[in-house]
């Protein structure tokens, strides 16, 4: 009987030890967890400043830009680069790490707000359009004198004689428009000697359809154009549209702008010999990867080309 009680007593004891250990353990574990510091959140945060009116063209940039940022960890906010919204303007008060600009606007503008950006010490990077400064912001986009070395190379293979070449640009498309002594450079340097005549310049506005107006107008007034390279998406669709209805494919050639699955079938079926096509993925994410490296180590690429694509029959 006293051994049974013993045993009792030697078990109790152990039971309480073990109980008291464990309760120990958790309230250790408990001050620990209670000392850490509370999650800080993402280190950066940067804003991307692109155009109101957002076709599929920015939403890929958009794209690129938000993987680009989760892989980073930051926090990214979008805004609109339009000049009567004034949201660039703020950008020097609003206590971001970085921007991100599409310079979409008068360029006098666009240079003074930068320049205020640079004074804050925020970080800056350049997409789709340059603005010239004594020192460079980084800029990540395409080369316009390659786009139209590219344009230039599907016209050669297609050109019929004489070669009477017209260019459409856009509103839609300001980067490109702002540049377009660069592209038609680079038009030149591939047909030199094969035109019949200087390139035609044309224009267009914001509506999706006022190249299926310029068709019209164009062929009712001057038949002489047989080649005509469009520099936007809309305008491009729109444009192999009229083609059909005036009843012109295979009398005029037309290259596009774009990869859309529009365009993709147009060319499949003839209406199209081709598109120029950029990465707007691409931008989007090496225009946030070049604010990180701007944050973590002070610099980065002066500029980064994220290249030019020919679509045609052969690669498709």
């Amino acid at each position: 009987m006293k051994i049974l009680v013993r045993v009792s007593i030697v078990l109790f004891a152990l039971l309480s030890i073990l109980a008291l250990s464990m309760s120990l353990t958790l309230v250790r574990r408990l001050y620990i967890r209670g000392s850490e510091p509370p999650d800080p959140g993402p280190e950066y945060h940067f804003s991307l400043y692109l155009p109101e009116n957002r076709d599929s063209f920015f939403l890929r940039i958009i794209q690129g830009a938000q993987r680009a940022a989760e892989e980073a960890g930051a926090v990214l906010s979008f805004h609109s680069i339009d000049a009567d919204k004034n949201e660039l303007a703020m950008a020097s008060y609003s206590g971001v790490d970085g921007v991100v600009v599409c310079p979409y606007i008068d360029e006098h503008l666009a240079r003074s707000q930068l320049e205020k950006l640079a004074l804050k010490k925020i970080s800056l990077v350049l997409i789709n359009h340059n603005i010239p400064s004594d020192q460079p912001w980084p800029y990540i986009g395409t080369n316009s004198f390659d786009i139209g070395r590219r344009m230039g190379s599907i016209v050669a293979r297609i050109a019929p004689a004489p070669l009477r070449l017209a260019v459409v640009y856009s509103d839609k498309s300001p980067g490109i428009l702002g540049e377009k002594e660069l592209v038609e450079m680079g038009i030149t340097a591939v047909l030199e000697g094969s035109m019949a005549a200087p390139i035609t310049g044309l224009r267009t506005g914001l509506n999706p359809l006022d190249a299926e107006e310029l068709i019209y107008r164009l062929f009712r007034t001057d038949t002489r154009i047989n080649t005509i390279v469009f520099t936007d998406t809309a305008d491009t669709i729109a444009a192999a549209q009229a083609l059909i209805d005036m009843n012109l494919v295979g009398r005029v050639q037309l290259i596009g702008f774009g990869k859309e699955p529009a365009i993709l079938e147009y060319i499949r079926k003839g209406i199209l010999a081709g598109s120029i096509a950029v990465n707007p993925e691409r931008i989007g994410y090496e225009a946030i990867r070049s604010l990180m490296e701007l944050r973590t180590t002070g610099y980065t690429s002066t500029s980064v080309d994220t290249g030019v694509e020919i679509v045609d029959r052969t690669s498709l």
